[in-house]
């Protein structure tokens, strides 16, 4: 079963493990690009193959947006490739 995202009083959060740390490296990469398009960034982190990220609106009392959702369904699309 494909991971998936949480909605937790502290935003959308998903937990992604890679095979090493270079794929979860270039993962974030690519992310990165997409957060700076769509001008809204993740708070997440990285140990080794294991990638964290909690989507919120830090401008909206740090909730859960359409914002967040759709940077949710950018970074699934990158997952999917």
């Amino acid at each position: 079963m494909k991971p998936t995202w949480i909605e937790t009083e502290h935003g959308l959060h998903r937990d992604i493990t890679f095979k090493n740390f270079g794929q979860a490296f270039a993962f974030m990469a690519r992310v990165a690009l997409i957060a700076e398009r769509l001008d809204h960034h993740p708070d997440w982190s990285n140990s080794y193959n294991r990638v964290s990220i909690t989507l919120r609106s830090h401008d909206a009392d740090n909730t859960v947006t359409s914002r967040d959702r759709k940077m949710a369904a950018a970074i699934d699309a990158v997952l999917d490739e």
